[in-house]
């Protein structure tokens, strides 16, 4: 589209000749429009993805990676070099923990799952479980950013950001890429930065409570006035830009004013959870009266794919505190109940829709916590990347399967090893994405979201 075109557009929208959802239409074929839809590379199993983010670090043990010895050798001691216990003082020595929750069959499947998620253990004949996961630090801001952005040391773009730059949204009036996070998590905003990829790619945050978005409500006296407004102003930024068409963030600017439109008028619906069912709500634990919380999150999420959203990341930080675990176990047990029911609730709610055919969800922590401690009844536990759990469920994903295995004492991922490259790659082939063609040059080389690393997880796709 050229800018006269475009100026044709604004003025039409002007004179209210056209609808929002037909000004959303022409600008989905706007060949200058960074988030218009564009060909996988190829057949995409999946169409959206929702990424459920535990931050802090999630124990396997306790949770997803069933490990009789480990219950068994309690108290034994153990030797090795590992990065969280080395030189470090009353860790010369290091012993077995046992887990804190009893494991049990579950579903169909018989996957040894603990009672700390009761609720999606229940759903396990729908889930994949990748046993085998490792990553590459053990420091929460580092494993945080590795699993967002396949880099460990330095900021980059964001999956959500990748996905979004190379599949563009099906929802014009909508960002791309939405992130549903109460609290900052570890590594903050780089989790959903598009970083030097076009600022349009980058996560929009919503914020659960009583207003999720600033500023949705128009503050004119009418819905003309607001377009004739809106209308001008595009009128003079895509003039200014004729002569800076390498500005990108005059660009990034632009195409804002386009979606924060699209989003007045789309964005309130999208969230507006009188619309569900007492059943529905009942799904994710939630009421009437339910502005926030992880159900909230969840039943939002579940909305926003089925109108379009490419990828939607939920955060999960708790109400008292995150995952990370060190001082006591029992801190588990608060957390798991603020997303178990909601979690389960989403997976059960997306089949009876018909929706896990197509949106891929995604549930990880940024790393493990460790199966010993300085001592066998230490209440807590410490970082671990060497090993951990992570799952999907939904578009091309088996069901009720288990891939890889840590050793007896879930110590380390020795058994079809996954590391984050490996489970970003598999992502983006769900999507319709060959990770290594998706590429932007920067700094005078490619960069993608794998690097140079990366292979599919054959073994878990249907």
């Amino acid at each position: 589209m050229s800018v006269n075109r475009r100026h044709i557009l604004q003025s039409a929208v002007a004179g209210s000749l056209l609808m929002p959802g037909l000004l959303s239409e022409l600008l989905a074929e706007d060949s200058t429009n960074p988030v218009a839809p564009k060909s996988a590379h190829f057949p995409a199993k999946a169409k959206s993805v929702i990424f459920l983010f535990m931050s802090g670090g999630v124990s396997h043990v306790d949770s997803f990676d069933y490990k009789p010895a480990l219950f068994a050798d309690h108290g034994k001691e153990v030797v090795f070099d590992h990065p969280e216990t080395r030189n470090r003082p009353g860790y010369e020595k290091i012993f077995l923990k046992r887990p804190g929750w009893q494991f049990k069959p579950r579903g169909q499947s018989g996957i040894e799952l603990s009672d700390l998620f009761p609720s999606i253990a229940k759903q396990a004949d729908d889930i994949t479980f990748i046993r085998s996961m490792h990553t590459s630090h053990s420091n929460h801001y580092n494993a945080t950013l590795g699993m967002h952005t396949g880099s460990f040391a330095f900021a980059r773009p964001s999956i959500g950001a990748w996905l979004s730059y190379g599949l563009g949204t099906l929802n014009q009036n909508l960002p791309s890429f939405l992130v549903l996070a109460p609290q900052m998590p570890y590594a903050g905003t780089q989790v959903w930065a598009s970083d030097f990829l076009p600022g349009a790619h980058q996560g929009t945050r919503v914020f659960p409570g009583p207003e999720p978005v600033a500023n949705l409500a128009r503050r004119v006296s009418s819905s003309r006035r607001q377009q004739l407004e809106l209308s001008t102003l595009q009128m003079l930024n895509a003039t200014h830009q004729e002569t800076r068409t390498d500005d990108t963030q005059l660009a990034t600017r632009i195409r804002a004013f386009e979606t924060a439109f699209g989003m007045q008028s789309e964005m309130p619906e999208a969230l507006n959870m009188a619309e569900e069912s007492e059943d529905t709500l009942q799904l994710y634990g939630m009421t009437r009266d339910t502005k926030d919380g992880f159900g909230w999150q969840c039943l939002a999420a579940r909305r926003l794919v089925e109108r379009g959203v490419r990828f939607v990341e939920l955060i999960h930080t708790g109400s008292s505190g995150n995952w990370d675990s060190h001082g006591n176990m029992a801190d588990h047990g608060q957390l798991a109940p603020q997303v178990d029911q909601p979690i389960a609730g989403l997976l059960q709610d997306l089949k009876q829709r018909g929706m896990l055919d197509d949106v891929l969800v995604v549930w990880t922590s940024e790393f493990g916590r460790t199966p010993f401690n300085n001592t066998a009844d230490a209440p807590g536990r410490e970082h671990h990347n060497w090993a951990f759990t992570s799952w999907l469920a939904g578009a091309g994903v088996r069901r009720g399967h288990v891939h890889g295995a840590t050793d007896e004492h879930g110590i380390r991922a020795v058994e079809q090893p996954v590391h984050v490259h490996d489970f970003h790659a598999t992502i983006l082939h769900l999507m319709g994405i060959d990770h290594e063609r998706l590429t932007w040059r920067h700094g005078g080389r490619d960069y993608r979201l794998t690097d140079v690393h990366g292979h599919i997880i054959r073994d878990i796709l249907t």
